[in-house]
């Protein structure tokens, strides 16, 4: 038996979808276990392009068991969209398992990320105002509902007339739509519906693939320096992408987890405020974004670019407990005359190097970028399938990462679609 947890390793959108298709095919059950419908994951297959945003990408092999963990937080819209949307393109979704126990994203919560958002303009974090924080701290506060909870009318009921009057005084100061426990009641029964045939007790799925020796696949949502308790807080999600989000997220014991993936582009990206001290506002920046097709598969936001961090590689590296890396879109640094990666940061106060990554963001806004410049190799790489047919700057640039992270690269990806990916280790 395998399990292995796939994480991005930088602020998110690091091309993870790919990296979990291409696992999936070996896999029995393909497990999401944290976030919402803020996550965004991309697959190209032949001419097809899938966008999921709740369901596992696993969901394209016929016959896996995809799970939506309990450390998820669920929009029934969406997901039931993305289950439709499925459907109408051919795919099957009866193997579509839903943790009972997930919380819901209802439509105050959305409300309320957006007025966040509105009121906060001076210090907003950037949210893709999707209502994920709002549905966490319900679920922190203990006054959150669970998908359970929408086949128990009468305890739904109760549950309301408690929420509704807290969230209705704060949309009601702020001259806001307030809602009527009759809208919501009949928003949640219309989705109970649609969702109850996906609704099962995933706890015993997933332990019976244990004891039956299956390959498990925990899919994260978001990246390593959006975590919110290890990432660039309070700049962050509200969930645990980390590794040790996987058993949270699962209820799977990490004894029983034996490799981590951590994800990372070939540059960096991030989406929403923050520190991000490669960041390239010039034309080289424009030219990652552009060559890179940079925009947020759940906003259509730019995407902020820059050189790749090792500082942050290292870190995510230990935080994380990787096995191995997959670096992606290392094809997109095809044309560039020279690549630079970030070793260190230096404060511009008085000269300080930190080559391990400090957590306090406070001090960010005084460090600066410690490079090492390399050679680029000036020629398409998008046809490679073995790693030894890269360039000498190509393979250089990978074997560097490895010697900064000290951790193996064992997959790398040089295009979109499944078949333009050399692997070096398959780890599943």
């Amino acid at each position: 038996m395998t399990s292995i947890v796939i994480v991005g390793g930088q602020w998110g959108d690091e091309g993870k979808a790919k990296v979990i298709d291409l696992l999936s095919e070996k896999a029995d059950v393909v497990l999401r276990y944290q976030g919402g419908c803020n996550a965004g994951h991309t697959v190209v297959t032949g001419d097809k392009t899938y966008k999921f945003h709740l369901i596992p990408s696993g969901i394209l092999y016929p016959g896996k068991i995809c799970i939506i963990g309990n450390g998820t937080v669920i929009n029934p819209q969406v997901l039931s969209g993305e289950i439709e949307n499925l459907q109408a393109k051919g795919i099957d979704t009866s193997n579509l398992c839903v943790s009972p126990q997930a919380h819901l994203t209802l439509p105050y919560h959305i409300a309320l990320d957006e007025l966040s958002e509105e009121f906060l303009q001076n210090s907003k974090i950037g949210t893709t105002k999707r209502g994920i924080g709002p549905t966490y701290v319900d679920k922190i506060g203990r006054t959150g509902i669970r998908i359970e909870d929408l086949y128990e009318k009468e305890d739904l009921e109760s549950r309301l007339d408690i929420i509704l009057p807290q969230k209705n005084v704060i949309l009601k100061h702020y001259g806001k739509k307030t809602f009527e426990k009759q809208e919501v009641l009949e928003f949640c029964e219309k989705y109970a519906q649609k969702l109850k045939p996906y609704v099962k007790d995933v706890n015993e799925i997933i332990h019976n693939a244990l004891k039956n020796g299956q390959n498990i696949l925990f899919e994260g949502a978001q990246g390593t320096m959006l975590d919110i308790d290890h990432g660039t807080y309070p700049y962050v999600t509200s969930s645990n992408p980390i590794s040790a989000g996987a058993s949270t997220g699962s209820g799977v014991g990490f004894t029983n987890i034996g490799k981590v993936i951590g994800v990372f582009k070939a540059y960096v990206t991030r989406v929403g405020e923050g520190p991000f001290l490669t960041e390239l506002k010039g034309s080289e920046g424009e030219k990652l974004q552009q060559t890179g097709m940079e925009f947020g598969t759940t906003t259509g936001r730019k995407r902020r670019c820059g050189w790749f961090d090792a500082v942050i590689a290292k870190y995510s590296s230990m935080v994380n407990g990787l096995t191995g890396i997959a670096i992606t879109k290392i094809d997109v640094l095809d044309n560039f005359d020279e690549i630079k990666i970030c070793i260190a940061y230096k404060d511009s106060r008085n000269g300080k190097i930190y080559e391990n990554y400090p957590s306090s963001t406070h001090i960010h806004k005084y460090l600066e970028p410690v490079y090492d410049v390399m050679p680029g190799w000036k020629q398409d790489i998008s046809g490679v399938r073995e790693f030894a047919g890269l360039p000498e700057n190509a393979r250089k640039f990978i074997l560097k990462i490895e010697s900064l992270t000290g951790v193996p690269v064992e997959v790398v990806s040089v295009g979109a679609q499944r078949s333009q990916t050399i692997i070096r280790n398959l780890p599943i």
